[in-house]
This record gives structure tokens, sequence and C-alpha cells, in this order.
């Protein structure tokens, strides 16, 4: 099996920053691509940031030029940086791979989640 163990977030003031990490380790043979997403109270979940194994990244909208996304594959880790961080985006944030196991097969996992609150 294959698990994902992310950074503890925390709380932040508006206009600050925080790096997110997110480490896979199991059962793997590859990883895919990883990626950020979000979940803010009476919101649904939402994609931050996604990047492949190739190094692409797309980013939500609400993000773009604020956060940056990227891995270290000799770690099988993806990072989230968050700069200028405003009170929208406080949310519990997931890492998200997929990821080929030695049985040759390619599926999603998810971490538990950290809670990132922005405010003053």
């Amino acid at each position: 099996q294959v698990q994902l163990v992310e950074s503890e977030g925390g709380l932040v003031q508006p206009g600050g920053s925080m790096r997110l990490s997110c480490a896979a380790s199991g059962n793997i043979f590859r990883v895919n691509a990883m990626g950020w997403y979000r979940q803010a109270p009476g919101k649904q979940r939402e994609l931050v940031a996604r990047i492949t194994s190739g190094g692409n990244t797309n980013y939500a909208d609400s993000v773009k030029g604020r956060f940056t996304i990227s891995r270290d594959n000799a770690k099988n880790t993806v990072y989230l940086q968050m700069n200028t961080l405003k009170p929208e985006d406080t949310a519990v944030y997931y890492c998200n791979a997929n990821i080929r196991t030695y049985l040759l097969v390619d599926e999603d996992y998810w971490g538990k989640g950290t809670l990132v609150t922005v405010s003053s």
C-alpha cells in the first residue's frame, strides 16, 4: 500500500507565506502526477495546483502568481510554496498523487489533510 504524509499547516497572517510538503512512501514503482487540493469551509474540494512527472504545472486561477508547486523525484515529495496568503486561502489542504505500484496499476492516493488558517 501507499501512504502520503503531509507537513503540518497552521496559522499565518494575511500577506504571509507558508510551505507545505508531502512525501509518498510504500509500494511505489513510479510517482506520476502530484497535486494539492483544498476544501474551504462550506465549499467543495478544489484543485489548487498539479505537477506532472515531467514538471508541467497547472494552477487554479485564484492562486496563480502567488503559489508555486514543485517536486523532488528522488524523495517522492511534492511542495506547495504559498506566498501573499489571503483569508480566502483558509482551507484544509490535501496532497494527492497518482502512483504506479509494483502491481503496475495506476491509482490515486490522498493525504489526510492539513488545516491552513490565514487570519490576523
